[in-house]
């Protein structure tokens, strides 16, 4: 399971352009504005061969002072429990404040490793204020500029060597599918769980997995046997004083990335909604299993065939271009079409597992480029070798040898996914199209 850094710091630091330039991407807002950030980002870190997830704790509209405070003191204390490593990003230009001092005061209590970052150093004359930031208590600040990239690199490298070794709890498991109840508020999560691990239930053991927060319940259910990823956090919920929303994006990173196959659940009554297609990009971003759960389908009135494929239509186009995933129309509470949830996920858990030929894949495969070869460029072809299964690989990868892999384009390579899903079950499971050259 991957590891989790978080963002903290009052507004208007360089959260999200930390944040950007650290995930190389532009998915977070930046602006001048303070609490211009609303959802909570989330991305992908790969620095030198080490992969982490990282979050920005950014998103406060309020009016006053005092509502600052306290959002920021939330934000605080949910990362300091849910993360490995925290990131605390202050102002070189600003100087200490008084909310400063008081995040500062809650991460020295904590036992989880912080990096004080000084943001906005954009030239050398700002490099002397930063000893200023010694008056926190929280070690060497690294100054850096996150709009151009100054210092970013000796920051990744101490996040690296800060990061607490995984503990490999998981071997154990890998024979055994591990599932997610992933979704938005009142989709129906709790339900679900409990229609699996109910009254009747039949848990064999609770395993504590790489962090204290992650558990794997193994549950023998309808002739199944699975685990069921972080049910305790899910269960304990409403007990949380802290940010909900934010609270609930974190466990959903956590759930999602500890699993193998994760059932999103979406509320009927409702139809799709942001967090829905929010909570899918995370469930892409870690190469997971899907199974959509439309539920609560008892309290629709219409249940036409009609209605049944106007809805999957929608999700389908909501979540393009990945389509490839079994959709199941439920009901938690009366528990209809439950057993059929547990199937379709044991069944794209296989999927994912699935080993194709090479001598089968290059005779199909071949026959596909012939049909409809790469397209030419400068008059040059693309000659396409040899294919081959990456074997070993969590998620299932084929490597297509040519002359000219740089060439081969996105459009190409997802004519090649669909002829691979139009020949082999790969339902619901992502898969990786790699060109190298021969």
């Amino acid at each position: 399971m991957g590891q989790l850094v978080a963002i903290v710091g009052r507004p208007n630091v360089g959260k999200s352009t930390l944040f950007n330039r650290l995930t190389e991407s532009r998915s977070a807002i930046v602006d001048d504005t303070a609490g211009t950030t609303r959802d909570r980002q989330y991305g992908k870190v790969d620095w030198n061969g080490k992969e982490f997830s990282i979050v920005d704790t950014g998103g406060w509209v309020v009016n006053s002072e005092d509502i600052f405070e306290g959002e920021i003191n939330k934000q605080v204390q949910v990362a300091i429990e849910q993360a490995d490593e925290i990131l605390f990003v202050v102002d070189a230009m600003n100087g200490v404040t008084d909310l400063d001092d008081r995040v500062a005061e809650i991460l020295r209590r904590s036992k989880k490793p912080v990096i004080l970052v000084a943001n906005k150093v954009d030239s050398n004359d700002w490099l002397y204020n930063v000893p200023e930031f010694y008056s926190l208590g929280l070690g060497e600040p690294y100054p850096i500029s996150a709009v151009n990239g100054f210092g970013t690199g000796d920051l990744l490298d101490e996040v690296v060597k800060k990061l607490p070794e995984k503990e490999d709890d998981e071997e154990a498991l890998d024979d055994i599918p591990k599932f997610a109840i992933v979704g938005r508020p009142n989709a129906g999560k709790s339900s679900i769980i409990n229609a699996f691990i109910g009254e009747d239930r039949n848990i064999v053991t609770d395993i504590a997995g790489t962090t204290r927060d992650s558990i794997y319940t193994r549950c023998n259910k309808y002739g199944f046997d699975f685990y069921l990823v972080d049910t305790a956090g899910i269960r304990k919920k409403a007990k949380v004083n802290e940010d909900i929303e934010y609270y609930s994006v974190i466990r959903s990173i956590r759930a999602i990335e500890a699993s193998d196959v994760c059932i999103l659940m979406i509320d009927a009554t409702r139809g799709i909604e942001g967090q829905d297609t929010n909570i899918f990009s995370l469930i892409q971003k870690n190469k997971k299993g899907l199974v959509v759960c439309v539920n609560k389908w008892d309290l629709v009135e219409n249940k036409s065939q009609e209605a049944i494929k106007h809805f999957e239509n929608a999700i389908r186009e909501r979540f393009a271009p990945f389509v490839d995933f079994p959709i199941i129309f439920t009901s938690a509470v009366t528990k209809q079409r439950i057993f059929k949830v547990l199937e379709t996920a044991v069944q794209v858990y296989e999927n994912r597992k699935r080993v194709v030929p090479t001598s089968q894949l290059n005779t199909v495969m071949q026959e596909a480029i012939a049909a409809y070869p790469p397209p030419a460029n400068k008059g040059k072809y693309v000659k396409i070798k040899y294919i081959t299964m990456l074997k070993g690989s969590p998620v299932p990868t084929f490597i297509f040898f040519c002359n000219l892999p740089k060439w081969v384009k996105e459009p190409y390579r997802r004519y090649l996914e669909n002829k691979i899903r139009a020949n082999w079950d790969f339902t619901g499971t992502p898969i990786n199209v790699f060109m190298r050259e021969k």
